[in-house]
């Protein structure tokens, strides 16, 4: 006998072994049991959620013999041949590879025809969006009105890419993502009558892993019980699912979070000698540097271990959030440098080595310079004004007339404009004129940063927040902070002695 992959033998076969959609599966039995069946529906939703098999229930059961509570009863002559495909009456069409006029022009001359042994012709069209225009065309007049005898059941992903004057003819049915406990629930049946040997753990993994496609979660099953004869446990799905290491990926993350470029450049080695891709890695990494922002917010993790769990609240603890929302936006800056990369190794390397030198730098207080001017003032007090003055601009983050910058800037973090936030957590503000306030970037302006700044909905953001706060809308301009030293221009000498490093900005 054929082989029969573990999802098509598990197929639900009643309406009541769905998982995760009784909001569906309850009005369509409403509707058997009372005759008001519609003659066309249209089934959305995600991959894995069933679609298909609602389509093939509903088949079923209009043209059941039997029908029990709105339910087919399959083992009447009819469920028995619609289970088997030797039914004519029931047609299923893959519009991926059906999508031509001529493929709906010949559904068109059959539905005038009466049913050979059922009651009700079906027609279910699996990805209905990918039909082409005239194919919509050729369809619509049929769906608008179909003989008695007809029923068409449209199963799609991107109810989007269809005519509205095909939705409006369709009874449509949303489906939801299956949740992991639902995904466990059905596993453990499928496991149990299989005799699948499997820990909690694995089956947690499975669930998250499907990301709410039941079907995913049986195949990434299948796949392992393939693989070993014996229980399957967590790191054996991880290893098949081609998860990177863990431990890479966390070496990698720590040395980032303590700027360790020695540790940094071991950690991708070690990737490249395993023979991972760069760019999976990647991907891996910032899905993880993710999660412990996550962990840091919320306290909360799936998919991990209490042993993973502790890694990661070590790593939460070495940083802020804006750190790590930092750290998310470079390398994700990172990834779309590797997409048109001829040398990715290089450029990997080259931009974990960039995010690791980049420290964020601590403020200098007010205070602090204050008495740095006191002190400067006691030596040569014409000098080291105008000195003090010029050194001023680039180092002091809370230089009038922005007092409140911060308080700005933490507005937008508050408003959920996290972009924004995290390119102006380390800036400070110069006022060039009543109307013109200037940026400046003490790290260094990147191109990123002024990608997100140069936005038109972020810029009028930032605006609105500092009008709200100055009563007066102020133009903004961008200015790259990072200092450029005089030399043997200014006299520096007043500062001899005082164990302050001065540079003059042109």
């Amino acid at each position: 006998m054929a082989y029969t992959a573990l999802y098509r033998k598990f197929r639900p076969l009643k309406f009541e072994d769905m998982v995760g959609q009784e909001h569906i599966t309850k009005t369509l039995k409403n509707q058997i049991m009372a005759g008001r069946v519609g003659h066309a529906y249209l089934f959305n939703g995600g991959r894995g959620t069933g679609k298909t098999t609602t389509a093939k229930i509903l088949a079923r059961a209009v043209n059941c013999l039997n029908p029990q509570n709105g339910e087919p009863c399959n083992e009447c002559e009819i469920c028995k041949e619609i289970l088997s495909g030797a039914l004519t009456d029931v047609v299923e069409m893959d519009a991926a590879s059906n999508n031509s006029v001529e493929d709906i022009r010949s559904i068109r001359e059959e539905v005038n025809f009466l049913p050979t042994k059922a009651k009700y012709r079906v027609y279910i069209i699996d990805e209905v969006h990918m039909l082409s225009t005239g194919a919509f065309n050729a369809l619509l007049k049929t769906l608008e009105e179909p003989p008695e005898h007809v029923k068409f059941m449209l199963a799609t992903t991107e109810p989007q890419k269809l005519p509205a004057t095909i939705l409006s003819r369709c009874q449509r049915f949303d489906y939801k993502k299956i949740s992991n406990e639902n995904v466990v629930k059905r596993l453990k049946i499928i496991c149990a009558e299989s005799d699948i040997s499997i820990t909690d753990e694995a089956l947690h993994i499975l669930a998250v892993l499907s990301e709410g496609a039941m079907r995913d979660a049986i195949s990434i099953l299948e796949r392992c019980s393939q693989e070993s004869a014996d229980e399957i446990t967590a790191d054996l799905v991880k290893e098949l699912v081609g998860i990177p290491s863990l431990e890479m990926i966390s070496k990698l993350t720590k040395a980032i979070l303590e700027n360790d470029e020695t540790t940094a450049l071991q950690a991708i080695d070690e990737v490249l000698e395993d023979g991972k891709d760069l760019y999976n890695f990647l991907w891996e990494v910032i899905k993880y540097v993710k999660d412990i922002l996550v962990y840091k917010a919320t306290k909360k993790l799936e998919l991990y271990s209490q042993e993973e769990l502790m890694k990661i609240k070590d790593l939460a603890d070495k940083a802020e959030k804006e750190r790590f929302l930092e750290i998310i936006y470079q390398l994700s800056e990172l990834e779309n440098s590797l997409k048109s990369s001829t040398q990715k190794t290089i450029m990997f390397q080259a931009g974990i080595l960039r995010i690791c030198m980049k420290k964020i730098q601590k403020p200098i207080l007010q205070s602090e310079v204050d008495i740095m001017q006191q002190q400067v003032a006691k030596r040569q007090p014409e000098v080291a004004q105008n000195q003090v003055k010029q050194q001023s601009k680039p180092v002091t983050q809370n230089v009038k007339p922005t007092q409140d910058w911060q308080e700005i800037v933490n507005q937008l973090k508050n408003a959920g404009k996290i972009r924004l936030y995290t390119c102006l957590v380390n800036t400070a503000v110069d006022k060039l004129n009543d109307q013109t306030w200037e940026i400046i970037f003490s790290n260094g302006l990147t191109d990123f940063n002024k990608r997100i700044l140069e936005e038109p909905n972020n810029r009028a953001d930032l605006i609105k927040a500092i009008a709200m706060a100055t009563g007066t809308e102020i133009n903004i301009k961008l200015r790259d902070g990072k200092a450029k030293t005089v030399e043997k221009k200014t006299d520096t000498s007043a500062f001899d002695g005082l164990g302050i490093d001065v540079n003059v900005i042109e």
